[in-house]
């Protein structure tokens, strides 16, 4: 059979086991590529054909994945969408994109292959030069996608009036200046192709499920803003956007988005992707308030900030499905949040917080980092005793990493401290993970001080009580099957040397 002429085939790449080890097997969420999904619906209200393929959800390795492409498509253009789950977790996923490039480029020399995504945004002309790829979008991807393809289509082969495009000419690579963002989403990019995406492959993380944990599926994970106007030094998400920036859907595009979740795919586990959801009032109460109103039965979990969540929200948010909020708690040193521009904030105000999210009856996952510039060994204690005494739902312990297209990575440039060796060496639970040391501990003091605070925290009598009195013991045994993983860890198996 000849393969299917499409103009563009997006490609979310990725490895499960490489970036969470054993963890991916039963635990970690496989999510639905989310901002694909959007590039698609962009392209195709443009009148481009388009497939996905998603390499995690379908376990296909990348020589997979170039022969699922040459075997039933004959594409214009393969756009590999760089993206993390995780905020700032595109850069880990970098060994699986160039894998997958290299796998495009043997089977067939000539495809044309661009790369967007966070890691392509922050360093794009170091993207050009090291990987198998014709293109590099340097923003945020859909209007430099669109019009590649189409100067592809025309032959003419001419890509200087592209915005935001890296290319080559001959063996020279070039930029065009970087393009204007999109100021309507409701109008040009209406919610996911979720007819693209094999959705029953998808499945919740194990704690966003703790209420029923044998329900972890069907599930999905959507945008209602994109980009964040904070300036948090540890952060890479604005890459793409080259600023701060906040631009939201509409709670009217974001309910027939979650209508079709609903009621074609069955979906109750929803995760909100965006970097804050809990920020905007008429955002926040307009997309709860319509949940409400069509009577919904959802699992929904989004991200706050301890400075965001106001008593306003809580019972709409907690009626319109949101039973977890996760908190950049981050740091219990009031300095060490400051070097890092995260707020003003103290412990007693965030155990405030914690508390009267969990009185308004939603679950608070208290995320935290060990290893910020200014962290200590005590410090980074007090954060761990922080921790224990909020008692969290669940916790998600974090080790700084400097993302390319964060201050943190700019600041470990200029220090001349080590990075890590290669991408996968950014993934926070890989075995070649390489957090960024501080001024006064090194890396691996910091990730054998992370997991062993891990440890402490999913073993905590208090903790497991917790579990047990509020989810019950099919949860709690969850939870220990959980801590019975050890991750490997290559900076803590070498020898020190002398």
């Amino acid at each position: 059979m000849n393969p299917r002429h499409v103009d563009a085939v997006l490609v979310n790449p990725g490895n499960l086991t490489a970036v969470y080890q054993d963890l991916g097997k039963d635990f970690s969420a496989i999510e639905p590529p989310s901002l694909a999904g959007l590039f698609a619906t962009y392209l195709r209200r443009k009148g481009l054909s388009v497939e996905i393929i998603d390499a995690p959800a379908l376990n296909l390795d990348p020589s997979q994945v170039a022969s699922a492409i040459g075997e039933n498509f004959n594409p214009a253009l393969v756009v590999v969408v760089v993206y993390g789950f995780q905020p700032s977790a595109s850069t880990q996923n970098m060994p699986a994109a160039s894998a997958t490039c290299l796998a495009l480029k043997k089977l067939d020399p000539g495809c044309k292959i661009m790369m967007t995504g966070t890691h392509p945004a922050a360093l794009p002309e170091q993207t050009m030069r090291e990987e198998a790829v014709d293109f590099v979008c340097e923003r945020e991807g859909p209007d430099t996608i669109f019009h590649t393809v189409q100067a592809l289509k025309s032959g003419s082969a001419n890509f200087r009036g592209i915005p935001s495009l890296w290319y080559r000419v001959g063996d020279v690579v070039m930029s065009n200046p970087p393009g204007e963002l999109m100021d309507n989403l409701d109008e040009e990019m209406p919610g996911v192709a979720w007819d693209l995406l094999p959705m029953s492959t998808y499945r919740a993380h194990n704690w966003h499920c703790f209420e029923h944990i044998h329900e972890r599926q069907p599930y999905a994970s959507l945008h209602t803003s994109l980009g964040c106007p904070y300036k948090c030094t540890f952060c890479c998400i604005n890459a793409p956007f080259g600023k701060p920036a906040y631009r939201m859907w509409s709670p009217d595009a974001v309910i027939r988005d979650i209508g079709v979740l609903v009621e074609k795919y069955g979906v109750r586990n929803i995760k909100f992707v965006d970097e804050m959801f809990v920020l905007n009032k008429n955002h926040v109460l307009g997309i709860c308030d319509r949940i409400i109103e069509r009577g919904y039965d959802l699992n929904i979990w989004a991200y706050a900030r301890v400075d965001t969540v106001k008593d306003e929200f809580l019972d709409r948010l907690r009626r319109g499905g949101v039973r977890w909020l996760a908190l950049g708690i981050e740091s219990a040193s009031k300095h060490v949040r400051d070097g890092v521009e995260k707020g003003r904030f103290g412990s007693a105000e965030i155990l405030k917080v914690v508390r009267k999210i969990r009185d308004a009856g939603i679950n608070v996952i208290g995320n935290y980092i060990f290893g910020l510039p200014d962290d200590t060994h005590e410090t980074m204690q007090e954060t761990l005793d922080l921790a224990m005494e909020a008692n969290c739902e669940f916790a998600n312990f974090y080790c700084a990493m400097a993302y390319p297209g964060s201050k943190l990575y700019t600041m470990a440039k200029q220090n001349g401290w080590q990075l890590p060796a290669s991408w996968i060496g950014y993934s926070q639970h890989g075995f070649e993970t390489h957090p960024l040391r501080t001024e006064a501990l090194t890396s691996a003091e910091v990730l054998a001080f992370r997991d062993d605070a891990f440890s402490k925290y999913f073993s905590n009598p208090s903790y497991l009580d917790l579990i047990r009195r509020k989810f019950g013991e099919d949860a709690l045994a969850n939870v220990k099957s959980m801590t019975k993983i050890r991750l490997r860890r290559k900076l803590l198996e070498e020898p020190i040397a002398a």
